[in-house]
């Protein structure tokens, strides 16, 4: 039976840090890490889909955890298909996903920028978030492998926000891409009100992790601003009823990471600590047995 760990999707949000969730003396860089890992065991670092992480970085977070904190590291916008302006990139190099010149480079970069963290036990998964244009088919699968080539060894999550990767016989073959492929797939919970919609399914396609992501379920997704998007609070029962679904998912994998993305003010570390509580977590915010 494997543990579960919970957490946000960042413990940087300005509105996060603005909030006052943070105590007086902890307010600095140090401070906020060091007071989100005595709470929760994992954290997503979302700034290295903006910008290549740093070794200097990836360091300190290590230094600053207890052990058995894990970070899991989001995939560079270049690495996923997502438009990325020429000014993030090292050396002055192109933002054209199509050169291998710039490819090797870039995916050299991330790999060193995210070793220390895999040095120190840190690094829970990398997740590849495709946009809501990548589709199934041949295309798509064959950026896949050529993902899976670059990062073996690695753990990867991935998260498909194109609805089709999971309705109706497609899910079959994604289940069976994935799992070829060594990579976990990340389930979701958002509203189910717009045709955009990522249908709520849990499959578990690696033995070694499984990651839930939960959105919120704004009817502005896909439409308004990112305020907008995430602006969300999850009730006790909207959180109580993922408690079976994720207790059969901890008990397919060696850990299981939720986590909580609705990063508007202080709602998503509330959802966290909520939907901790009410797995029963240990008081010093250590992973859940399942």
């Amino acid at each position: 039976m494997g543990e579960i760990l919970v957490g946000t999707c960042s413990w940087t949000d300005r509105e996060l840090t603005g909030s006052g969730w943070y105590p007086p003396g902890r307010r600095d860089a140090e401070g906020r890490l060091r007071h989100y890992a005595g709470r929760f065991a994992v954290v997503e670092v979302d700034a290295t889909y903006y910008a290549l992480p740093g070794e200097r970085n990836s360091r300190l977070w290590a230094e600053r955890t207890p052990d058995g904190f894990v970070f899991d590291v989001k995939a560079f916008s270049l690495l996923t298909g997502h438009p990325t302006r020429a000014a993030l990139l090292p050396d002055g190099l192109p933002a054209d996903a199509r050169d291998p010149r710039v490819l090797d480079e870039v995916w050299a970069r991330f790999a060193a920028g995210a070793e220390p963290l895999r040095e120190a036990g840190r690094l829970g998964a990398v997740l590849f978030q495709f946009p809501p244009w990548f589709r199934p088919g041949a295309r798509a699968e064959d950026f896949l492998e050529r993902t899976a080539e670059r990062t073996a060894g690695w753990p990867l999550a991935v998260e498909f926000r194109h609805p089709a990767w999971w309705r109706g016989e497609q899910e079959r073959a994604t289940r069976a891409l994935l799992t070829r492929h060594g990579m976990a797939a990340v389930a979701v919970d958002m509203t189910q009100a717009l045709p955009v919609s990522v249908p709520p399914v849990t499959p578990v396609t690696s033995p070694r992790l499984s990651v839930v992501r939960f959105h919120g379920r704004s009817t502005a997704w896909g439409t308004g601003s990112k305020e907008d998007r995430f602006r969300y609070a999850y009730q006790d029962a909207e959180l109580r009823a993922w408690l079976p679904r994720l207790r059969a998912l901890a008990g397919r994998v060696e850990r299981l990471h939720v986590l909580f993305n609705n990063c508007c003010g202080t709602s998503a570390v509330r959802a966290a600590e909520a939907m901790t509580r009410l797995l029963g977590r240990p008081a010093d915010g250590r992973p859940v047995p399942a």
